[in-house]
């Protein structure tokens, strides 16, 4: 008998519920956007994918969660979490066991599991979204601690973030930072191909149109791009420094964008991070691509010896 669990992957967008094999395999998934009745939500895709061989449910979510009482004390991308006993809920309704870690921690997990991770003991994960977060493994397992590595400081007097504190590496290169910097150039007049893009309407531009109109060589596109690119680097040689890993696995959907967006990181760390630790960094693209959080979720569950 195959055990299977529920991952669940909460982010500051959409909710994702999958069900998820002992190999790692995404058997049904259900995507739906992220809204106030978030608990609802959540039950009514788990009664849709429950078996009689689900071993446990996994949660991965946007912000600062205590594992231990199931309690998000801070999102800042998702306030309406906030306080939500999300275990002690799941576990009642349904009477298996439940699990939750911060939704970049739980994509680490997934990345060790069952994705680009399998071949490192120590890696860096970050994942890159409405904001930026983060995992660290090392000796093959997660390291226990919040890893809010979208929250290190880039700029020391730099942009307020949604945290208390100011110029957040996830200010800069997130994509609501991405987007919200396009919007600011364009308000101030830039000439961009961008003021043609969603029926004029640049309030409702996205990172994804960004970096299509950098395709077609726009240069706010480009330029934005680069620049959050920069950042991100000083961010990873940071990290590089501290944590010396074997690998920076970046995942999240501004991925896409690796030729301009990571590319430009990669040669700002190399310029920032002590080059005989860099040396042996390997950046590369997540493996699981969209389905890093809920596998991760999943493996919480399934993978438990990942988690200390």
């Amino acid at each position: 008998m195959i055990n299977l669990a529920i991952g669940i992957d909460i982010g500051g967008t959409n909710i994702r519920v999958a069900q998820v094999d002992s190999d790692g395999r995404v058997l049904k998934k259900i995507k739906r956007e992220t809204s106030e009745d978030i608990v609802k939500n959540l039950t009514d895709a788990i009664d849709e994918l429950i078996t009689e061989n689900t071993a446990g449910i996994g949660i991965g979510v946007a912000g600062v969660v205590d594992s231990k009482t199931g309690v998000v004390s801070r999102s800042p991308n998702l306030p309406q979490v906030e306080g939500i006993d999300f275990a002690g809920i799941l576990k009642e309704k349904y009477g298996i066991p439940v699990r939750i870690e911060n939704d970049a921690n739980a994509a680490a997990v997934g990345e060790k599991f069952a994705g680009a991770g399998r071949r490192f003991d120590d890696f860096v994960m970050l994942t890159l979204g409405t904001g930026i977060g983060g995992g660290v493994v090392i000796d093959g397992s997660l390291l226990p601690v919040a890893a809010e590595l979208g929250h290190i400081t880039v700029e020391a007097k730099g942009r307020k973030c949604l945290c208390p504190n100011s110029g957040c590496l996830e200010s800069y290169a997130s994509g609501r930072a991405i987007v919200s910097e396009v919007i600011e150039e364009l308000e101030r007049g830039a000439e961009s191909l961008l003021k043609g893009c969603c029926d004029g309407n640049i309030y409702k531009i996205t990172p994804e149109d960004v970096y299509n109109y950098a395709l077609e060589g726009d240069t706010l596109a480009r330029e934005t791009l680069k620049n959050a690119g920069k950042y991100l680097g000083i961010g990873i040689a940071s990290l590089v420094n501290i944590f010396s890993p074997q690998a920076v696995i970046i995942g999240g959907g501004l991925v896409g964008a690796w030729n301009i967006l990571v590319n430009e990181a990669i040669k700002e760390a190399n310029k920032r991070a002590f080059p005989e630790l860099m040396k042996n960094v390997e950046v590369l693209p997540a493996g699981l691509t969209d389905n890093a959080g809920v596998v991760g979720a999943a493996s919480l569950v399934l993978y438990s010896d990942i988690t200390r």
